[in-house]
């Protein structure tokens, strides 16, 4: 796995980790918030062995990724021309669990001939999308913070610090137990082991040097995203677990309405996590399918 700087158009700074043949497709991978850009082995292994290259990165304020104070979620489909134009890749895939899921829309939406196909897992809607009661179905954590959020930065950075700083103490072991009201008896029961470790790492990665990229996420979700669902053309395929208490089912069904001609896959099984770790290769097989020769 190779670790990488690329510069943005306006002269950031990105984390980027790459890993396969450098004249394979790009898998773009749009990480949750909070998290980080750092790459989980199985996950990467099952892109290399469909013939992709793994490509991962740190959105701005994020571990090493400079900051972009007052980023819309619109704003991803530069950086990510930035690392392709860096690879030399024309075209790629997109994928984005929970808040990586708007930015994988976004590419989607503004870089259409750049994209072969996106997938989005548990991927939250605008926060003022009509007909869709935002909150409803979250876990109390979740109405906290985005009812910060809301309030501005006087109330939303104490909490992100206060749970940065509890975080660094957690353990694998008690890493579900410390999600609370967040994560469903399916999502605890794929917190473990392996797993478990990389899910922890990636949220300290990206804490590393602050709050910052976790905020501004936050923030982007609350206003306006930048772009319009409706003008969406690529390929784009919804998963949604029915037992998610951090972005409920109600969230991947408003978007599966608005984004023009998405395929739902809604799993009754599934909660939040669970669809990525038990169904990684299955989403991959999925977004896939047709587009390879």
């Amino acid at each position: 796995m190779e670790k990488i700087r690329v510069s943005s158009a306006d002269a950031r700074s990105l984390d980027v980790w790459v890993e396969g043949a450098p004249g394979a497709i790009p898998l773009v991978i749009h990480h949750g918030t909070p998290g980080s850009g750092l790459p989980y082995p199985p996950f990467v292994e099952a892109a290399i062995r469909r013939g992709l290259r793994w490509v991962s990165y740190s959105r701005p304020g994020y571990g090493d990724s400079s900051r972009h104070p007052g980023r819309t979620v619109a704003d991803c489909a530069e950086d990510v021309a930035a690392v392709l134009d860096h690879l030399g890749s024309e075209r790629c895939y997109t994928l984005g669990g929970s808040g990586g899921g708007p930015h994988a829309l976004a590419c989607a939406a503004l870089l259409p001939a750049r994209l072969i196909a996106t997938t989005t897992v548990a991927g939250v809607a605008p926060y003022h999308a009509q007909g869709l009661d935002f909150l409803a179905g979250m876990g109390p954590e979740n109405v906290e913070e985005f009812g910060a959020a809301l309030a501005g930065q006087k109330e939303l950075e104490p909490i992100l610090q206060r749970w940065a700083e509890e975080y660094v103490h957690v353990t694998p072991d008690a890493v579900a137990d410390s999600l609370g009201g967040l994560v469903s008896d399916v999502d605890k029961a794929v917190l473990t082991g392996e797993f478990a470790k990389a899910f922890l790492d990636s949220y300290r990665e990206g804490a590393r040097t602050g709050i910052w990229g976790w905020y501004d996420d936050d923030i982007a979700f609350t206003v306006g995203w930048g772009f319009d669902l409706a003008s969406i053309r690529v390929p784009v395929t919804l998963w949604q677990g029915h037992q998610d208490l951090m972005v409920p089912p109600a969230h991947g069904r408003w978007l599966a309405e608005h984004v023009a001609g998405a395929q739902a896959r809604m799993e009754p099984e599934h909660g939040h996590l669970s669809l990525y770790v038990g169904s990684f290769g299955t989403l991959l097989d999925d977004m896939l399918e047709g587009t390879l020769d």
